[in-house]
């Protein structure tokens, strides 16, 4: 076998993993407002930012005692704090924090996550789109 034909073996081989992997990174270059609309369109309804503000500070008396605003303040455009760790939490709203919500795969398992202790349940996608669309018309004081 040749040089030149086992380096085109091996460039076709390669070849396609690279585009995949090309793909998937452009995958996770998301925007706010296309996570929104992903929300959106699964709950057939435009999200709510009044709806959204009122999910994140309701308390739903879970074992925790938890709100969305107990680690992440009732302004997201602030700094929060984790409240079993202790450890800062960069701000919330993307106004504030333009590398927040870009990412759909890591805001929808975090949502499902702090929903399930907040809420006490998965939230709906229509309540995703809620939180979504408050914390986009969130503006930094």
């Amino acid at each position: 076998m040749t040089r030149t034909t086992r380096s085109s073996r091996m460039l076709v081989w390669w070849l396609p993993l690279l585009l995949l992997q090309g793909s998937a990174t452009l995958a996770w270059a998301d925007t706010p407002a296309s996570i929104l609309a992903k929300y959106e369109k699964l709950a057939g309804a435009p999200g709510s930012p009044e709806r959204g503000k009122k999910l994140f500070t309701t308390d739903f008396k879970q074992v925790l005692g938890w709100t969305c605003s107990s680690c992440h303040t009732e302004d997201p455009s602030r700094r929060g704090q984790d409240q079993l760790k202790e450890k800062p939490i960069e701000p919330l709203a993307p106004s504030a924090n333009p590398k927040r919500l870009t990412n759909p795969v890591h805001v929808d398992a975090t949502l499902n996550v702090n929903c399930a202790d907040v809420v006490g349940r998965k939230c709906t996608a229509q309540e995703k789109a809620d939180l979504m669309a408050w914390l986009i018309s969130v503006k930094p004081r």
